[in-house]
C-alpha cells in the first residue's frame, strides 16, 4: 500500500467521514423519541481517525473498538441499517438487539466486537493479533481506544505481551483529552504522553492531528504496511475532540468541566469541513460533488433508520439463546 493521498482517496475519506458525521446527527436528532433504548456514545468531532485508519486497512483485517464505536464500526464496513436496528433493540441488529450502541460487531467486515468496559477490547485485539502470527497470515489486527484506556492495567499487560511476541496489532489511540468529565491533568503526571509510554515499552510509536484525515492515513498506511511487512506492533496517538457530552445527543459545555472557549477552538478545526475546503481549494471538488454525496448519504441514513423501524423485536426465547449455562433457569432445573 502506497500512503499517498490522492484524489480518489481524499474524495473516500471525505464521503466516509460526512456519512458518520450525518448518522450520528440523526441519531442525536432522534434520540429524545425513546426508541433507542440504550445509551450512545457520539464522536461527532473525530470522524477523521476512524475514516482514515480504516482507509488503511483491508476488509479482512481486524479491528476492535470500545464504548464510542459507531465510527470505527461503519469506516470498516459494518453495515450501517444493521447498526441502527440495534440500537432499536430489533432482531436484525447485529447483535441480534441485545448489544446496543456499545456492543456492535460485523465479522464480515472484519470488526470483531466493541464493549462498554474501559480497555476490555484490547486483549482481545492483542489475540486477533497472535492469530494472525500463528496462521502466518499478513493481515492486521487494530484496536481503536481513548486515552484514559492508558490508565488500565490491561492495556499494559496487552502491550507489553504484543511486543513480546512481535505481534502485527496497529494501536489507535483517539486522544480526545477527557475521560468523561475528567481533564487528562487530574488522570495522567504532566508530560506523560501515552504515546512516550508505548515507546517505552518497545512499540513504534508516534503522534498525529486527528483532525486532518490525510496525516492520519498517511501515518497509518506506513504503519499497516510495516506490519504486515512483519514489524512488531505500532502505536498512533491522534490527538482529537468530541463536540457532544460524553454520553448522549447533547452538548454540555454548560456543566464545567470544559470552556465554551476550548470548544469553540476545537469545532474550528473540524475534520470534516477541513478536508473539505482543503479539496475545493485544490480543485478536486465542487458544490455539485458535495451535493450529490449529502444527498446519497441522507438517502442512505433515511433508509437504515426506516429499515430499523419496521424490523421486528427479538422474540421473547432469543433472551436464553447463546448463554454459556443455556436455557432459561427452570429447563436447568
Amino acid at each position: 500500500m502506497t500512503d499517498r493521498v490522492d484524489s480518489e482517496l481524499s474524495r473516500r475519506l471525505l464521503f466516509s467521514m460526512q456519512r458518520i458525521r450525518c448518522v450520528e446527527e440523526a441519531i442525536a436528532e432522534r434520540y429524545a423519541e425513546q426508541k433507542m433504548r440504550c445509551p450512545v456514545h457520539l464522536s461527532i468531532g473525530q470522524e477523521g481517525v476512524a475514516a482514515a485508519v480504516c482507509a488503511a486497512l483491508r476488509r479482512d483485517d481486524f479491528a476492535v473498538s470500545g464504548h464510542r464505536a459507531h465510527a470505527h464500526y461503519l469506516a470498516k464496513g459494518g453495515s450501517l441499517p444493521a447498526m441502527i436496528a440495534e440500537i432499536y433493540g430489533k432482531a436484525t441488529g447485529c447483535a441480534r438487539g441485545k448489544g446496543g450502541s456499545m456492543h456492535l460487531v460485523d465479522e464480515a467486515a472484519g470488526f470483531m466486537g466493541s464493549t462498554a468496559i474501559v480497555g476490555g477490547t484490547v486483549p482481545v485485539g492483542v489475540g486477533l493479533g497472535y492469530s494472525i502470527k500463528l496462521r502466518r497470515s499478513d493481515r492486521v489486527s487494530c484496536i481503536f481506544f481513548g486515552e484514559a484506556v492508558a490508565e488500565t492495567g490491561v492495556f499494559y499487560e496487552s502491550l507489553n505481551f504484543a511486543v513480546l511476541k512481535g505481534l502485527p496489532i496497529l494501536f489507535v489511540c483517539e486522544n480526545n483529552l477527557y475521560s468523561v468529565y475528567s481533564p487528562l491533568s487530574v488522570r495522567q503526571p504532566a508530560g506523560g504522553d501515552v504515546a512516550r509510554k508505548a515507546a517505552a515499552m518497545g512499540a513504534v510509536a508516534s503522534r498525529g492531528d486527528g483532525n486532518d484525515a490525510r496525516e492520519v492515513f498517511r501515518l497509518s498506511a506506513q504503519a499497516v504496511d510495516a506490519l504486515r511487512a512483519g514489524a512488531g506492533p505500532h502505536f498512533i496517538e491522534f490527538q482529537t475532540y468530541r463536540w457532544r457530552e460524553h454520553c448522549g445527543p447533547n452538548y454540555d459545555n454548560d456543566i464545567g468541566y470544559r470552556t465554551e472557549a476550548e470548544f469553540l477552538d476545537w469545532k474550528s478545526r473540524d475534520p470534516v469541513a477541513r478536508l473539505e475546503r482543503a479539496l475545493r481549494d485544490e480543485g478536486l471538488i465542487g458544490e455539485g460533488d458535495i451535493s450529490a454525496m449529502r444527498r446519497a448519504i441522507a438517502d442512505e441514513v433515511a433508509g437504515a433508520f426506516a429499515f430499523a423501524e419496521t424490523s421486528p423485536f427479538p422474540d421473547t426465547a432469543a433472551a436464553f439463546a447463546d448463554l454459556y449455562a443455556g436455557g432459561p433457569p427452570a429447563a436447568r432445573a
